[in-house]
């Protein structure tokens, strides 16, 4: 028990400890923890010179060793009452500080590693072909993404511009995308580096890997549609992807790993994983506060720890604050799909909101929220905080 105030059935009790990066009042950035509805100053409590540091990337790096010997620690301070009194004035409420990005990011990768989305949009946008195309189910699809452009929860998105075709054998034109859509996936946070050249295998997986977070890869399918071919998405992605402030290490993970889904055909070997890397994580799409899906994670057909092989087999280096995506999380029936593409079969079913309205893609004003959960030890939930964006109208227009 910690000594620490957490409220009843709070999802950040002492088996979560989640790492962010947050402004006290009248202070400066600097690393804690999350415990309860309350944030511990890690600097002041632990006096590592990494966690005085405006992004966790100083103690990513230090990697798996330390990052289980800190979470110990921590733990040891917040179940010790003689403790308190010393980081009682460190430990500040989360309504009074400013939650910041929590790593400089280095590289950003998305995947596509949910079957039932490739197979809803496949069907959705070739609906007189294979769902799936012949590659899907050996290797795990992706792009890279832009660095520069992941924000915090809370940071407002500007409706993106660009060309879009509005039906075959017109004239594209320029102007803010009319499809704008919402992508509930988890990302991975890369601590340990490796070496341009090795690859990584995937028994590899928790030595790089610090922990995971809620990511929404805001997608304007409208200039992604008349883009992508034939390299894939381009500015249709990249103008804002958001994350939650808070990182939940693997550490807090172990009673949410579950068997992934049975891949057929086998994979190739470098892709063979005998450490079950599925997570049963519960995820949760609200738009204006009014939930509209609940996608499942425990389904994705790709293990993160696949894709973390598959993005460096080629001697790819990972560097420190590399973010990799698992793509949009989807179920088998609508109320689980991860976009809004999916949920209303590209317009066919549109989305009815509380108030009489309806969606088919996000209006200006939109407020997308997601959260998540998963298993924690003794029967307790592991709180995975939540990402949250405003969609603003679009800027100005270049001539």
């Amino acid at each position: 028990m910690t000594w620490a105030p957490v409220p009843p059935g709070s999802g950040f009790g002492i088996g979560n400890l989640p790492y962010g990066v947050f402004v006290p009042p009248g202070g400066r950035a600097r690393v804690g923890v999350r415990i309860g509805d309350h944030v511990l100053d890690l600097r002041a409590a632990l006096g590592e010179e990494e966690f005085a540091r405006a992004s966790l990337n100083e103690f990513l790096a230090r990697g798996r060793e330390f990052w289980t010997a800190t979470r110990r620690r921590i733990v040891g301070l917040l179940t010790d009452p003689e403790q308190r009194d010393r980081l009682v004035d460190v430990l500040y409420p989360v309504s009074d500080v400013v939650l910041r990005l929590p790593i400089e990011v280095a590289d950003y990768v998305d995947f596509y590693a949910s079957e039932r989305h490739a197979t809803n949009l496949g069907a959705i946008l070739r609906p007189d072909s294979a769902a799936l195309l012949p590659n899907w189910k050996h290797l795990p699809v992706g792009y890279h993404g832009r660095a520069g452009t992941v924000v915090v929860s809370g940071t407002p998105v500007t409706r993106p511009c660009g060309q879009r075709r509005s039906a075959a054998g017109a004239a594209p034109v320029f102007g803010p995308s009319q499809r704008l859509d919402v992508e509930v996936e988890v990302g991975f946070v890369v601590g340990t580096p490796s070496a341009l050249g090795r690859p990584v295998p995937v028994e590899d997986f928790e030595r790089h890997v610090f922990g995971i977070c809620l990511l929404n890869d805001w997608s304007a399918r409208d200039i992604q549609a008349w883009e992508y071919q034939p390299l894939g998405p381009f500015l249709g992605k990249s103008f804002a992807t958001s994350i939650s402030p808070w990182i939940v290490p693997l550490d807090a993970l172990t009673a949410a790993r579950v068997p992934g889904p049975p891949q057929d055909p086998e994979p190739l070997p470098y892709l063979r994983d005998s450490q079950p890397w599925g997570l049963d994580l519960r995820l949760e799409f609200a738009l204006n506060g009014h939930i509209v899906s609940r996608p499942p994670y425990a389904q994705m057909y790709w293990t993160p720890a696949q894709l973390l092989s598959h993005l460096t087999c080629n001697g790819a280096s990972l560097r420190t604050g590399d973010l990799f995506a698992s793509g949009t999380v989807s179920g088998p029936v609508p109320e689980e799909y991860g976009s809004l593409i999916e949920i209303t079969w590209n317009g066919a079913h549109p989305v009815r909101l509380p108030d009489g309205g309806t969606r088919i893609f996000l209006a200006d004003g939109d407020v997308v929220t997601l959260r998540g959960t998963a298993p924690g030890p003794g029967g307790a939930t592991i709180d995975l905080g939540a990402v949250t964006g405003r969609v603003g109208p679009a800027g100005v227009h270049p001539r």
